[in-house]
């Protein structure tokens, strides 16, 4: 076979040397140790977690080695792009804060190893498998999908591994004459692999690659024997071979990806070699795990589990802060450990270590997440939270907007309540529940959500709060305020102190406790709540005043 003349009747379009791109994209300038990584995403309509989770290992791994991290789209697969899928790649990635130093973005590329848009550097895959059919490395295929439909039935019969490969390549030992016949006839073909693997061996005996994996150390498997496609017939490439000239001209040194694509690192192992090429450093991350209804362990579930897609995350207003700390938590098993040594320290400050990310499944659990917004949202300023519940608000709940624009202030002072002191309060979770847990500030959505305490009655409820009227200063200091409640339980034979209804039941009615909770139940409808005395300072006097007189005729008509 006349390679070259083979190779300039399948590319004659294409006269460039590949060599000319090592000039192009030549080795970065960065210091020693320095990481280079990537995100990418394929614009198929879902970013999910496992992208945020790779994404955030990536930014880490390059940004605290003084390297570069940058965003490429491998939109190849033309069947699965969903328009506008680019846009929300970058938005999503955008709204966690996740930092790229170059690739795709919503102005435009950014760099010089572009262009990132895997669909734009057609040229560039076409000059490489030319060279490698120059070379004697891969080869037209002519079958048509019906042939390899039926291909794989009788493998599947047979209980042989499905693929094309020996026997099954039908097209690797076609003639010049008969490629040339075919291609003048308009026959539609790929071009494929011609691999050196070993096809009538059993995979014990064939020979072993070995690739040192960064989280889980050396990978042992036998050597890929698939002729896979390397460019398709529309003339894309496939992204076994798009990624592996992609990482090489824009000098990635370390791929973060799934432990889903472990089963085509043969491929891409003999695909870097036949390039002369040196192979970046793997690390395959786990799936992530969760703990289903039943109690089993399982992958997270794109149909299943509405928590594995980043719109989960703005929907539900969840901050991205609280998703970073708790990601960080499950990248790296001592995060944990260092955050409680260093609670008031910014998450760039630890040392992110891929050798310390699991490799068995990292378990995802909204419950611990709840509990880390609580532990990261009491940290954030709460004119910031406004913002935040603000802007969220906008996109998600335009009907509430109003109570935030324009009376930031006055949210911020809610949001402050029992957020200092040695014991800060920490109830807030999401957006929506922040909405929720502060409504009764809100005229328009206050109500009576609970019930009175069981020790009071009806009618005592509305003397207590007849007589709270008639002592209620709006300028007395709280422990003033607090000991007027005292007398008017003590007025109604309820014990001033719990300590002593505790020793003495049958000596009261109930405590302090049961009557500033009918107090409370009248100005927030809750019998739990913040501070009493600062909502009050918060609502006002009018609006304090009003509310217990109208819960007062409630009880009264009750």
């Amino acid at each position: 076979m006349d390679y070259d003349k083979l190779a300039e009747l399948l590319f004659p379009d294409t006269t460039d040397d590949p060599d000319r791109y090592e000039t192009i994209y030549p080795p970065r300038q960065l210091p020693e140790g320095a990481c280079v990584t990537r995100l990418g995403p394929s614009p198929t309509g879902f970013i999910h977690l496992g992208n945020l989770f790779s994404a955030f290992a990536d930014e880490r791994l390059a940004h605290q080695t003084g390297g570069t991290f940058f965003l490429r789209i491998e939109d190849t697969d033309d069947k699965r792009y969903v328009e506008g899928a680019v846009e929300t790649v970058i938005r999503s990635l955008d709204y966690f804060g996740i930092q790229f130093d170059e690739g795709a973005s919503a102005e435009g590329d950014r760099g010089d190893y572009g262009p990132y848009h895997q669909s734009e550097r057609a040229e560039i895959y076409h000059a490489y498998v030319k060279r490698m059919v120059r070379r004697g490395q891969a080869y037209p295929c002519f079958m048509s999908s019906e042939e390899i439909e039926a291909i794989r039935q009788e493998q599947e019969k047979n209980q042989e591994n499905p693929g094309i490969y020996g026997k099954w390549a039908k097209s690797r030992d076609l003639s010049f004459e008969e490629i040339e016949q075919k291609i003048q006839a308009g026959e539609p073909y790929v071009i494929r692999l011609k691999s050196d693997g070993a096809v009538d061996t059993e995979p014990s005996e064939m020979r072993q690659i070995h690739v040192q994996d960064a989280i889980r150390g050396e990978i042992t498997m036998p050597e890929n024997n698939m002729d896979v496609v390397v460019l398709k017939a529309t003339g894309i490439p496939t992204y076994h071979f798009a990624h592996v000239v992609d990482d090489h001209l824009m000098r990635t040194t370390h791929v973060i990806r799934g432990e889903e694509w472990l089963s085509s690192l043969p491929i891409h192992v003999e695909l870097f070699e036949k390039m002369g090429w040196e192979l970046p450093v793997y690390c395959h991350t786990a799936h992530l795990m969760k703990i289903d209804e039943n109690g089993t362990k399982r992958k997270l579930s794109k149909r299943k589990d509405p928590e594995l897609s980043l719109d989960y995350y703005r929907s539900d207003g969840y901050h991205p802060a609280a998703v970073r700390e708790y990601l960080l938590m499950l990248l790296n098993s001592n995060f944990e450990e260092w955050r409680i040594a260093n609670p008031d320290a910014g998450e760039e400050e630890f040392a992110f270590q891929i050798e310390k990310m699991s490799n068995s499944g990292a378990l995802f659990d909204m419950t611990k997440l709840n509990d880390v917004c609580k532990d990261v949202l009491v940290k954030i300023p709460a004119a910031e939270l406004v913002e935040f519940v603000k802007n969220w608000a906008r996109e998600f709940r335009p009907e509430i907007l109003p109570l935030f624009e324009g009376h930031e202030d006055y949210v911020a002072k809610i949001l402050d309540l029992g957020r200092s002191g040695n014991k800060p309060r920490k109830d807030l979770i999401s957006a929506p529940q922040i909405f929720e847990f502060i409504r009764y500030f809100f005229d328009d959505y206050f109500e009576i959500e609970d019930e009175m305490p069981e020790r009071v009655t009806a009618e005592d409820g509305a003397a207590i709060l007849a007589a709270y009227l008639e002592t209620y200063e709006h300028s007395d200091g709280q422990d003033v305020w607090f000991e007027k409640i005292r007398v008017i339980a003590d007025q109604f034979g309820y014990a001033r102190k719990p300590k002593d209804f505790k020793k003495h039941p049958e000596d009261y009615k109930g405590h302090v406790g049961d009557v500033s909770t009918v107090i409370r139940m009248a100005v927030t409808g809750r019998s739990q709540s913040p501070d009493i005395w600062e909502i009050q300072q918060i609502l006002g006097e009018e609006r304090t005043k009003n509310r217990i007189r109208e819960f007062e005729a409630s009880l009264q008509r009750a």
